[in-house]
């Protein structure tokens, strides 16, 4: 029987499973298509015993496991104690249980799915009506339930002690009420008796459960016989305590001693320690709570037994968890009134002791107190945990309204009808001044939620905002677009897509992202009131923007306007007619206000005033547009009317008005129309946001890719493979659409560093940019790995601003270097100790905007900062400026630091989205929050701090730090010729376990730790040992090889550059074009050798490429002194599937490890019409032949195809393309 049935019920009897949940559980995404999966699965397939009236084998139910959600454990003291490892873990997959391991059941709690057929076949007329209370468990006995061991469901933890002792006492209730399930026959059913079916297993389960229930009754026994009654009191005190406390520490040593071997030692004992604590804590409570533990538990039993036997009655008694905590009463004397069973018994066996053996109750005593105190005890740890209050002075708050309000005068000036409505990328006001006419999707997103900060703010009313919206969705509809996608930059005059046609993952994210919190701020216009205090206070801001400008020589004519906006934010209008009266005023003041500013006066007194003119009288204009009565000159000073003496009304109360009230004045019902305008652009926010993301994802590396090169038609070869990194926001959202799968998510990188102790996830370059960006619009949640790392890298950043002597605050930004144009430059810097990029101490570039953004992590420590940029005179007339350049080699002579004169408009949309996180109480986050696809995919952002993982570290500490330092020469050398009269060598390597050494001309050697991978001899005059690859025109025989060695052939020009970390070769030989580029992995010890080709004739050609290397497998050593002997242990194997050799060493012995090589080659953008092989060097060169002039080169065959042991290895792989 439901209370509720929604939907088509016909289609009830065709479904197969149901999936049933609590009403506080959280069902993750894609947890549902893994629970048909398993079920469908044939091993799962539940066979059902018809003698027995149960499943035999098989399930009928699969149960998940349950974990407790991040947010819930924040709740209280009580709920962050008990809670354990709540959140997201994306390290673990599965886990060991030991039902389910050793007997194959697991033991259904309720959660989880099952096969309505077998469940109803097994279940139907075996119970009494009215009987059952917990029947989770008997029903996962009779139908069998499994353990889904890797799939979690999510539940609230009560928060306070009370709560989670009233869902135990009807757990131990209905666990009481199936001991009729332990007897030989069961209760009739319909007037019928029969035998119990239940298993050994099913037996003991239902035991075990009273058995729990029992133990604290058990404990006080223990310890009050011990106390009264029997002798060594001490003994039987420790005994308990022993017993309690043993079992936790056992555990916690052993994991102490099991430390993974990647894992820092100070950060795995920090782990241990919190782990002792935590189960220190939890059995300290526990022994505290043992009297109304067992009082509780007993009361349960008694009253079931009374049920059961007597009564007959409230055997179904039951209250959701929710409803209990919600009707709980959480003050100190109810708790001490329904825990009086604890002080009690504390009384009772002191006053016993103290008569009795008073010296026994000296030993007691510090368990009799805590025992008394324990109610006390109880309603502190239940207690909710309020959020750590933000303790900015009244000076800090208004000068953040102000650097707000100073903010969003840049979009007030820029983003106009001159660009279409849309966001030029940026302004800037020195070398030249010159506004950058050209957007970006990131641009637009961070434009449009600027006018709904501005909204929020008070700074524009909602019909400016709905009209810079729809104005900009016009223009945003008319722009060419790919699959939906925005292309990266566009002419914001012309609005022409500029080339190259480039859609990149990030910003098409962030768009999306944007337009899906506009959406839902759009959506909840029509449900507020027309304004409010905020229309008041936006205007304040603007007047203090103004005073601070006028300075001593403020007209009267301001301060009078003061003095009146004061008393309105004071005492704020709610009625219309008051409102209007303050607006009247306010509008009039203003105006007197701009009349004092002469055209002699500076420019920046009479913009400020004409903002401050311009805002009143926008609000105004917006009452009598809304409610055209409001005009009417009667209603001036009495506001007698019908509606005039009402409330502020909503933009839907107004909308539902009688359209005779608007008739009377001559007007239309414009709320009405607002309304259809809003649903409007609602409705538009959700096509510019249905983005196709599937063709930017690699499904093979479940990753991202960086963007995807429309011209070209071909995915960008880079991914984003970091979780902390402005593709945070793209990620998440292009799973909520369900654009890509959910492991996208967990195949983001998440290398570990730490920032005293606490792990903190790395980025690439260490900027602000990557950790803080997404924060703008998604929410964070305490004690989670990203919470943990935002707060990390922002105290990292401050080391590190005073560590250099400057303000802090480094992440991508312009910097003194302009071009041609005399336009700044732009590119990404960042903390060293944060980033995996090299080099990061080599410039000192401080973005005010990091600041910004950190006062969503750190709000005192980034707005102190903002101020001290403030004093040294960063900031300009749209708030700060771009960046501050303390880098020695670009700045002026005599100066510390240059200040890069521009504005930003991602920048400045950053800001003004983090002042309103501070200002305005997170309003963006709560907008994306409650979107439906956001909200099914927020678990992902509650993933828990690992315990262990991997940690890089090489970034644990801050790499070396220079005072002074010069230009950055990067050591890049290029040759013309390869017969240079020594050779020039460039050495790789990956940090000292792979290296490879290779010349001008092509030759060299590849060695992994002490183990020459490919035979070199010191011998400069010839230098042709290496690894090469041989290209050959398959229709004239002509061949070449991609360096000068080891063909020797002079191709038509030939250059060499070695840059860092990598070594080039460009050649031009018969029309064809090759570039190679050699590598090192810097993470894995692999050598790669990238060889590009390109036809610059007018026909096709097909060419033969094919690599070759001689093997070696040993110390150069030996493989110098006997080449032959050490050839013989070689042995080969041609892996054709994967397109590889595989070549490994015979060992001589029991204890030598043999070591193991692979070579691969892969042909990408070309038809591949035959792949050969060679791993014999006689059958490669031929009798009488030199690797100038090989056999395999001169016939036109395929190679042999040769392969085990042979007497001289190598490794040669042709593909004709």
């Amino acid at each position: 029987a439901f209370s509720l049935i929604i939907g088509n019920r016909k289609i009830m009897t065709k479904i197969k499973y149901v999936i049933t949940l609590d009403t506080d559980t959280q069902l993750p995404r894609d947890s549902a298509q893994q629970f048909v999966g398993a079920m469908s699965h044939p091993l799962n397939k539940p066979v059902f015993d018809s003698k027995k009236h149960c499943v035999t084998e098989g399930y009928s139910i699969l149960q998940p496991r349950v974990a407790v959600s991040l947010p819930g454990t924040n709740r209280s003291g009580y709920a962050k104690l008990f809670g354990h490892e709540p959140g997201i873990d994306p390290y673990t997959r599965a886990v060991s249980d030991v039902y389910q391991d050793l007997f194959g059941e697991g033991s259904f709690i309720g959660k989880g799915i099952y096969d309505v057929d077998s469940f109803e076949q097994t279940l139907k007329h075996r119970f009494a009506e009215n009987r059952i209370l917990s029947h989770d468990l008997l029903e996962g006995c009779y139908a069998r339930s499994g353990l889904l061991s890797d799939v979690l469901l999510f539940e609230e933890y009560p928060a306070s002690y009370l709560a989670d002792a009233d869902r135990r006492s009807r757990w131990i209730r209905g666990d009481w009420q199936l001991i009729p399930w332990l007897l030989p026959f069961l209760p009739r059913v319909e007037g019928v008796s029969r035998k119990n079916p239940l298993s050994l297993l099913s037996w003991w389960k239902i035991v075990d459960n009273l058995r729990r229930s029992l133990m604290p009754t058990a404990f006080m026994l223990l310890l009050l016989t011990g106390w009264t009654m029997l002798s060594s009191s001490w003994f039987w005190t420790l005994v308990v305590i022993g017993i309690i406390l043993i079992p936790p520490l056992i555990l916690s040593f052993v994991y102490l001693f099991q430390k993974p071997g990647e894992v820092i030692l100070l950060q795995h004992l920090k782990a241990a320690g919190l782990q002792v604590k935590r189960q220190m804590y939890q059995s300290a409570f526990f022994l505290v709570s043992l009297p109304f533990e067992a009082y509780y538990n007993l009361n349960a039993l008694l009253r079931t037994c009374w049920r059961l036997i007597i009564s007959k009655k409230k055997l179904l008694e039951w209250k959701s968890a929710a409803g209990a905590e919600k009707g709980r009463k959480d003050g100190l004397l109810y708790t001490f009134r329904t825990m009086w069973i604890s002080p009690f018994i504390a009384v009772l066996s002191a006053a016993s002791l103290l008569f009795f053996s008073p010296l026994k109750l000296v030993m007691v005593l510090p368990i009799l107190g805590p025992w008394f105190m324990f109610p006390a005890i109880a309603w502190w740890i239940s207690r909710p945990l309020v959020p750590q209050a933000v303790s900015l002075t009244g000076e800090q708050y208004t000068f953040l309204r102000k650097l707000s309000r100073r903010t969003w005068s840049f979009f007030e000036t820029f983003v106009g009808p001159d660009d279409n409505w849309l966001p030029p990328d940026n302004f800037q006001e020195q070398p030249v001044a010159v506004t950058a006419h050209r957007t970006s999707p990131t641009n637009m997103g961070l434009s449009l939620l600027a006018n709904m900060s501005a909204y929020d703010f008070g700074y524009i009313q909602a019909g400016a905002l709905l009209t810079r919206t729809s104005k900009a969705f016009a223009a945003m509809n008319s722009l060419e677009r790919f699959q939906g996608h925005f292309y990266n930059w566009y002419d914001t005059q012309s609005l022409l897509p500029l080339r190259p046609l480039y859609i990149s993952s990030v910003d098409s994210g962030n768009l999306a992202g944007h337009l899906l919190t506009l959406q839902r701020g759009l959506n909840d216009l029509p449900d507020q009131v027309i304004s409010g205090p905020r229309l008041f206070e936006g205007i304040r801001d603007t007047l203090d923007n103004l005073t601070d400008l006028a300075g001593e020589q403020m007209p009267v004519t301001v301060v009078r306007f003061r003095k009146y906006l004061d008393a309105i934010i004071g005492d704020p209008p709610v009625t219309l007619a008051y409102y209007r009266k303050c607006l009247e005023e306010l509008m009039v003041s203003s105006g007197e206000i701009v009349n004092e500013f002469t055209p002699e006066t500076d420019e920046q007194y009479r913009i400020w005033a004409n903002n401050l003119s311009g805002q009143c009288q926008e609000a105004f204009d917006e009452l009598a547009y809304l409610v055209p009565w409001m005009t009417d000159p009667a209603l001036s000073d009495s506001g007698e009317t019908d509606h005039g003496a009402h409330p502020l009304p909503t933009l839907r109360e107004l909308a539902d008005y009688g359209d005779g009230d608007f008739a009377s004045y001559g007007k239309d019902n414009h709320a009405r129309q607002r309304v259809e305008l809003i649903k409007d652009l609602v409705r538009q926010s959700g096509i510019l946001a249905d983005l196709e993301f599937g063709f930017l994802y690699d499904k093979s590396r479940h990753l991202q890719t960086v963007g995807y090169n429309v011209e070209d038609r071909k995915r960008d070869p880079s991914y984003y493979d970091l979780l902390a990194s402005e593709a945070r926001l793209a990620s998440f959202v292009a799973i909520a659409l369900d654009q890509v799968p959910q492991e996208s998510w967990f195949a983001l990188g998440r290398l570990l560093t730490t920032v005293d102790g606490d792990p903190i996830l790395l980025s690439w370059s260490g900027s602000m940019f990557e950790y803080l960006m997404p924060l703008i619009v998604m929410p964070t949640y305490e004690n989670s790995l990203l919470n943990q790392t935002c707060k990390a890298a922002v105290v990292r950043q401050i080391r590190y601003g005073k560590l250099r002597g400057v303000p802090w605050g480094i992440s991508e930004s312009g910097y003194n270097s302009v071009d041609v144009q005399l336009n700044y430059q732009y590119r990404a810097f960042g903390v060293p100790g944060l980033g995996l990029k090299r080099g990061l101490s080599e410039d000192l570039v401080i973005a005010p905007y990091a600041s910004a953004l950190a006062l969503m992590v750190m709000p005192e420590e980034a707005c102190s900062n903002l101020e001290r940029l403030a004093r040294e005179g960063f900031m300009g007339k749209y708030g700060f400026y771009e960046a501050v350049d303390y880098t020695p080699g670009r700045v002026p002579r005599g100066q510390d630091h240059s200040v890069i004169r521009s504005f930003m408009a991602h920048h400045e949309g950053m800001s003004l989205l983090s002042m309103a996180y501070l200002l305005l109480d997170h309003p963006m986050q709560k907008r994306f929050e409650s979107d439906p696809l956001f909200r099914a995919t927020l678990l992902l952002l509650q993933e828990r701090i690992p315990r262990a993982t991997t940690y890089f570290k090489h970034t644990s500490g801050f790499t070396e730090v220079r005072n002074q330092a010069g230009e950055l020469v990067l050591p890049l050398r290029v040759f013309n010729k390869a017969d240079t009269p020594f050779p020039e060598v460039k050495l790789l390597s990956n940090g000292g376990t792979y290296r490879v050494i290779v010349t001008n001309a092509g030759g060299g050697y590849s060695y992994w730790k002490d183990v020459a991978l490919t035979r070199w001899r010191e011998d400069s005059t010839c230098d042709n040992w290496g690894s090469f690859c041989y290209i050959r025109d398959a229709e004239n025989g002509n061949f070449w090889s991609n360096t000068y060695q080891p063909t020797l052939k002079q191709p038509e020009n030939y250059e060499v550059i070695f840059s860092e970390g990598r070594a080039e070769f460009r050649r031009r030989d018969f029309d064809i074009d090759t570039h190679t580029e050699i590598v090192v992995s810097p993470e894995d010890d692999i050598e790669l050798r990238r060889v590009r080709l390109k036809n610059r004739s007018r026909t096709k050609r097909i060419i033969d490429i094919t690599s070759y290397a001689e093997v070696v497998l040993a110390p150069a050593d030996a493989d110098l002194a006997h080449p032959a002997f050490s050839n013989l242990f070689i042995q080969t194997e041609i892996i054709r599937q994967r397109q590889a050799i595989l070549c490994t060493r015979r060992p001589r012995s029991v204890e030598e490890d043999p070591p193991w090589m692979f070579h691969l080659m892969a042909v990408h953008g070309a038809e591949i019409r035959n792949i050969t092989y060679e791993t014999d060097r006689l059958q490669f060169i031929g009798r009488g032949n030199t690797i100038v002039r090989p056999y395999a080169m001169t016939n036109s065959g395929p190679l042999s195809g040769t392969e085990g042991s042979v007497l001289d290895p190598v490794v040669a792989i042709q593909y004709q393309i």
